[in-house]
């Protein structure tokens, strides 16, 4: 490593730590994390690579917020509190102003949640950008995508869309007002705290970050049981309502990628432990599938999923 990527590092992305579990940060050949007894450490990691998973004018602000959600949205899932990440940075070049407002985004969203970053490396070569993140969960409590159950009810938090025609904005679709919609492609905000009370309450769980069909179906799989989901109680704001009026595209709130809500099932017993502002849209069966019930009549729906830029 070159003095100007230690100085890189340096100047950009090494702070005192701020989580308790970090016994060793950013210096050291490895760093050290402690992990309390009776817990799990959650880990996940997400790569986005420019013209691939961002356009090249994004800001670097968004870019540093959008990386570290992505990944703290996986821990959310799992029911696990973030505690650290790495950063790995291919970069074609040094552009510190650029890098300011990259760790200036990244640190904002991390600062939110305490989250130390504890090391990474950099490298030269075509924009691409790599975080690894780690939580913690108490041991047997982690929500995973394998234990949905007959007759459990499924959840959504937030509303289902937004983050999808943000995307059909940069790609040209005006909208009266796109700024909503723009920030929820841009910043989408994790849901950690919902995640953490999900804890006992919910069976399986997801992150929505490929579309709520395909990743439902990763529950379904996973699970091996079948769903109907109910399309009109699905969450939607009045702009994605507003597109499907216009477009007649009634599938894309099902379809489009990068929400970063939960989709959770939950046996009905324990609905009244529910804590957090969500949505009931369907209902887990023993035949398998996905099946969906519009207006009264219910049809298969294949799972596909959100592919980055292209068109749904």
């Amino acid at each position: 490593m070159s003095a100007s990527e230690f100085s890189l590092i340096k100047e950009f992305f090494t702070r005192p730590a701020q989580n308790r579990r970090t016994a060793l940060s950013v210096g050291d050949d490895c760093a050290l994390l402690s992990v309390p007894v009776g817990h799990e450490l959650a880990i996940t990691t997400d790569t986005m690579v420019e013209n691939v998973h961002f356009f090249p004018d994004v800001s670097p602000e968004d870019l540093g917020h959008k990386l570290l959600a992505v990944n703290l949205s996986d821990l959310a899932s799992m029911g696990a509190m973030p505690i650290a990440v790495t950063l790995a940075l291919t970069l074609p070049d040094i552009n510190e102003p650029w890098l300011q407002k990259f760790s200036t985004g990244l640190f904002a969203l991390a600062d939110k949640y305490q989250i130390d970053l504890i090391g990474g490396d950099t490298t030269a070569g075509p924009l691409t950008l790599t975080i690894q993140a780690m939580g913690l969960v108490k041991s047997g409590q982690a929500l995973k995508r394998s234990d949905a159950k007959v007759g459990d009810l499924i959840y959504v938090t937030g509303t289902l869309g937004d983050a999808g025609l943000g995307l059909k904005v940069k790609q040209g679709y005006q909208i009266e007002n796109s700024e909503s919609v723009l920030k929820q492609f841009n910043q989408p905000m994790p849901k950690v705290d919902e995640g953490l009370q999900l804890q006992n309450v919910a069976n399986a769980c997801v992150d929505i970050s490929d579309g709520l069909a395909a990743d439902l179906g990763h529950i379904l799989t996973m699970s091996a049981v079948g769903a109907v989901l109910n399309y009109e109680q699905l969450p939607l704001s009045k702009d994605v309502k507003q597109y499907i009026k216009q477009t007649k595209h009634w599938e894309m709130p099902l379809v489009a990628g990068e929400d970063y809500e939960l989709c959770f099932t939950v046996s009905p017993e324990k609905v009244p432990e529910l804590d957090i502002s969500c949505t009931c849209i369907g209902v887990i069966e023993a035949e398998l599938g996905l099946h969906l019930n519009k207006r009264g009549a219910i049809t298969d729906f294949k799972t596909q999923g959100f592919d980055h830029f292209k068109e749904i």
